[in-house]
C-alpha cells in the first residue's frame, strides 16, 4: 500500500538535498509530501506546501514573517511552527499521514519536532539532525513523544559521501516504520490502568502487573523518572486509561524542590480532573535525586544518602519538604471527581527504606501521614498498612483496593460526580 510521508524542512538555505530525500522515499513505494517553512529568503525551489502557505497558516503573510525573521525571530519562527502544525493537522484528518520525518539543523529539529509533538502517538516520527545528540537540547525536541531522533553527526549542509550514508539510514528508518506499523489508532483489548514504576520499587511494581492482569485489566507501566510521570499525565488526559494504581508518586516531591528526575508542576492532576479510580503509594517521597549536582549535595551533605552512581543519588527528604508535599498531595486529590485511597505501608516506603537502609526515617514519614491526613477533605481515603511496600502482599492489598474502587466507579451514573473516597 502506498503511503504517504511528510518531509518538514527550509528550502531557502538548506534545500539542495530534498530532492534526494524525495526520490528516496518514491523508490520505496511511498509518496513524498513535502512542507516548507523557509523564513530568510524566498527558496529556489517551492515544497509541494510552500512557505507562502505555512506562513498564512500561521497567521502572517509571507512579507511581514520574514521581516519578523531580522528583528524578532522567535515570533517568527513560532508563526511557522503554527502554519505547519495547522496544516499537517490538517492532513492527518484527511488520512495523508503515515509517517513524518525532519532533516537539517537546529531551527530544522525545532520546527519539525514541534509539529511531531502534536501528532498521536504511534505515528511514525524521525528526525535527523546533529543535534540529535546534543544534551542540552534533545530532552526539548522529544518532550513526552514518541519521536526517533536520528544523529547525522555532520551537519546537513553540503551533500557527500558521508552525508548521503546518513540521510539514506534516516529515510530507510522512517519508510521502515511507515511500512510496519498498523496504524496510529491504539485500542486495548481490556481496561487499560496506568502504573507509576521506579527501579527501588521494583518487586512491588512487578507484581502490582501481574496481579492487574490476573483481574481482567491491561497495565501500561510507566517509569518515574520525570519524563514518564509527565507521559502518564499526558495520557491519562487523553483517555486512555479506565484507572491508575499510581505506586510511586515522588515527581511532587522533585518538582517542589528542583530535583533531577522532576515531572513538572501538574503530577497527580490528571486523574483527578478526569474522575478516575486511583490507588497511590508513597513510594519516592522519601527521597531526592540530586547526583551529578555537587552544589546542591554540599548544601545536604549531613543528611542520609543512596549513591547508586555519580549520577544517581538518593538524599532522604526532611520533615519540612515532605509536609510541604503533603500539602500539595492535599491540594490535588481534594480536587478529585473520583474515588482514591492512598495506601501508606507503615514498614517501610521503598527498597531502601527499611530495615538500617539508608533512607529509614519513620519520624520523617509519619510527619507526612499527618500532615496529609489533617488536610484531606475525606482523611478516611489513608489507609496504613502494615506491610512493607516492597513486597508481594503489599502489591496484593494496592490491586485489591483499586479493583473494588474500579468497580465502585462503574456503577457510578453517567456525569455523577464522585466522592474522592470510600
Amino acid at each position: 500500500m502506498r503511503k504517504s510521508i511528510v518531509i518538514i524542512r527550509n528550502l531557502d538555505t538548506r534545500g539542495e538535498n530534498i530532492l534526494f530525500v524525495k526520490d528516496l522515499i518514491r523508490t520505496r513505494g511511498h509518496e513524498p509530501l513535502l512542507i516548507d517553512f523557509s523564513m530568510d529568503a524566498p527558496p529556489a525551489a517551492a515544497g509541494d506546501v510552500p512557505c507562502e502557505e505555512v506562513a498564512r497558516r500561521g497567521g502572517l503573510p509571507i512579507d511581514e514573517m520574514r521581516g519578523l525573521y531580522r528583528t524578532d525571530r522567535q515570533r517568527a519562527t513560532d508563526n511557522q511552527i503554527a502554519g505547519v502544525t495547522a496544516i499537517v493537522a490538517d492532513l492527518t484528518g484527511r488520512g495523508r499521514v503515515h509517517g513524518v520525518i525532519g532533516i537539517g539543523g537546529a531551527t530544522s529539529a525545532l520546527v519539525a519536532t514541534s509539529v511531531m509533538q502534536k501528532l498521536p502517538f504511534g505515528l511514525p516520527k524521525l528526525m535527523a539532525s546533529r543535534v540529535a545528540a546534543h544534551p542540552r537540547y534533545v530532552g526539548s525536541f522529544v518532550g513526552t513523544r514518541d519521536i526517533v531522533m536520528h544523529n547525522t553527526v555532520l551537519d546537513v549542509v553540503k551533500m557527500n559521501a558521508l552525508l548521503k550514508t546518513q540521510i539514506v539510514n534516516a529515510v530507510g528508518a522512517i519508510c521502515g516504520m511507515v511500512e510496519a506499523n498498523a496504524g496510529a489508532a491504539i485500542r486495548f483489548k481490556r481496561p487499560a490502568v496506568a502504573v507509576s514504576s521506579f527501579g527501588l520499587a521494583e518487586m512491588a511494581a512487578q507484581a502490582v502487573v501481574t496481579m492487574l492482569e490476573q483481574a481482567g485489566f491491561e497495565p501500561v507501566v510507566f517509569h518515574a523518572q520525570g519524563v514518564g510521570d509527565r507521559a502518564m499525565e499526558e495520557m491519562i488526559d487523553e483517555g486512555l486509561f479506565a484507572g491508575v494504581l499510581d505506586l510511586c508518586i515522588g515527581g511532587v516531591i522533585e518538582n517542589l524542590y528542583g530535583g533531577n528526575r522532576d515531572p513538572g508542576p501538574n503530577r497527580l492532576t490528571a486523574a483527578a480532573r478526569r474522575g478516575l479510580p486511583v490507588v497511590l503509594a508513597s513510594c519516592r517521597l522519601d527521597m531526592l535525586s540530586l547526583g551529578g549536582r555537587p552544589d546542591r549535595l554540599e548544601v545536604v551533605k549531613t543528611r542520609a544518602r543512596y549513591v547508586q552512581d555519580s549520577m544517581r543519588v538518593q538524599v532522604r527528604t526532611s520533615v519540612d519538604e515532605l509536609q510541604r508535599a503533603a500539602d500539595v498531595v492535599a491540594e490535588r486529590l481534594n480536587a478529585a471527581r473520583g474515588p482514591f485511597v492512598f495506601l501508606i505501608p507503615t514498614r517501610g516506603w521503598s527498597s531502601l527504606d527499611r530495615g538500617g537502609g539508608p533512607m529509614r526515617d519513620r519520624l520523617a514519614n509519619e510527619a507526612f501521614v499527618e500532615w496529609l491526613t489533617q488536610r484531606l477533605r475525606e482523611p478516611s481515603a489513608m489507609r496504613d498498612v502494615d506491610l512493607h511496600f516492597y513486597t508481594p502482599e503489599f502489591a496484593r492489598r494496592a490491586v485489591d483496593e483499586f479493583t473494588r474502587l474500579h468497580a465502585q466507579a462503574a456503577t457510578a451514573r453517567p456525569g455523577e460526580t464522585r466522592a474522592t473516597a470510600s
